[in-house]
């Protein structure tokens, strides 16, 4: 719908904001409490407005280029996802300073742990071979539980094994941790030396930023978080089952001692959106500490058979009886990814989904996840899982629909934030649209 009428445009923008305001009432009263950088110091680049202005003529793209000036401010709707990992090494200094600087109100650090019982930020307990230089460290390549393994290719150039390795963080102590040095997460299944193999970076990611990548631990982020004035939203990871009783107990006494980091580091419940995909934390979280309140239960989902994932021993539930039994024990937020909460209608409409639905009948909150997350320059159909909402591309055709997906999950499923691995998209829809 191409739009001519300034003053029709005013009266959608207004709609639009109407429509929007209600998410705003999550912000605290305490905005004027946190410390860190001002919003004049907010810079969101030259992603975002170059993303609006591929748009389809629409009253939306009218409305995200009426704020190409800002102002730009911080805000608790951007999430930054493992800091700001579409162009930083993810869980890096580097790559959470960035998220801060484009705006997210709330930065995540995934927690894992070292063999002597420290907390550090990992998307996995083994992933370092590909988000660390592990493999080419002369005094830690042998700590691997899998050694670098070189592809098999045939005379064609056909991949017949592809290179492989797996290297823990519980397999090494928190000073060896801390020699390492971050990358982007990637690896070449098709290499042949270690060099080859710490490569692969995907075309539409960089490696511009890996010149430094500094490791952090929990406290660190914490501590960093603080510094720069957002807020925190650790997800306590998964690790073998042998490995958590050993150094911890039980998978429990894990969950404790996550909080116990939070509590000695002095972070207010106000402050913290601890988050899990063990609803089992997430309830210990709710019956043993002062973070029950604000706790996230990160909601599985099989694209495959389009409906979530109900972990054991729930697993004989039916989806009602399993969100009825969720909401009896306390639990008040529940993050599913974007292909849980959107569809796309008969018209070629993106709407919200069946669960979307659902979920905010039964009185959840909700969080979604990642955006900035997929190459969507050939559009949803070739974008893989957070937009299989979409799979013939009818609605994303180009990576300039994103923002149609984002006014979706924000004015009609009305998700209270979404992580993205580039706040700064995120950040200037918020700011634009005037949410907290």
């Amino acid at each position: 719908m191409i739009i001519n009428s300034s003053g029709l445009r005013s009266v959608l923008a207004s709609a639009v904001l109407a429509a929007v305001a209600p998410m705003a009432a999550h912000a605290g009263d305490d905005d004027d409490e946190r410390r860190g950088w001002n919003d004049a110091s907010i810079q969101v680049g030259p992603r975002p407005l170059y993303l609006v202005d591929g748009m389809d003529e629409s009253w939306l793209k009218h409305r995200l280029m009426e704020c190409r000036n800002g102002p730009f401010r911080r805000t608790d709707f951007s999430i930054g996802h493992r800091g700001a990992a579409l162009q930083f090494p993810e869980h890096t200094r580097e790559s959470y300073v960035a998220a801060a600087r484009q705006g997210a109100g709330i930065v995540e650090c995934d927690v894992t742990f070292t063999r002597d019982g420290a907390f550090v930020c990992r998307h996995a307990q083994n992933d370092l071979h590909t988000t660390t230089n592990i493999l080419a460290t002369e005094s830690l390549k042998n700590t691997c539980i899998k050694p670098f393994s070189a592809a098999v290719i045939d005379a064609n150039g056909k991949v017949v094994t592809p290179a492989s390795a797996e290297c823990r963080t519980s397999e090494i102590t928190l000073p060896e941790f801390r020699s390492l040095r971050g990358k982007m997460d990637a690896f070449n299944p098709a290499a042949r030396t270690v060099s080859e193999y710490l490569g692969g970076t995907a075309s539409w990611r960089t490696d511009l930023y890996t010149g430094r990548g500094t490791l952090m631990t929990f406290r660190d982020s914490i501590e960093l978080n603080q510094k720069l004035g957002v807020r925190h939203t650790p997800e306590l990871k998964g690790g073998t089952e042998a490995e958590i009783n050993q150094i911890f107990g039980s998978q429990k006494n894990y969950a404790l001692k996550f909080a116990d980091e939070l509590r000695s580091a002095g972070v207010k419940p106000r402050d913290v959106w601890p988050q899990s995909f063990n609803v089992e934390d997430v309830l210990v979280w709710i019956d043993f500490t002062e973070y029950g309140k604000q706790a996230v239960y990160l909601l599985d989902y099989n694209a495959d058979t389009n409906d979530i994932v109900i972990q054991s021993p729930y697993s004989q539930m039916n989806r009602s009886e399993y969100f009825k039994m969720l909401k009896k024990r306390g639990v008040r937020i529940i993050a599913p990814p974007m292909p849980a909460l959107l569809a796309v209608n008969a018209g070629g409409n993106i709407v919200p989904s069946q669960l979307a639905m659902d979920l905010k009948g039964m009185g959840f909150d909700i969080i979604t996840w990642t955006f900035e997350r997929s190459d969507l320059r050939a559009g949803a159909s070739k974008a893989g899982y957070y937009y299989d909402f979409d799979p013939q591309g009818l609605a994303v055709k180009k990576d300039s629909d994103m923002y149609k997906a984002l006014d979706v999950l924000a004015r009609d499923v009305k998700v209270l934030g979404i992580f993205s691995d580039w706040p700064a998209t995120v950040t200037y829809y918020a700011s634009c649209m005037g949410l907290k």
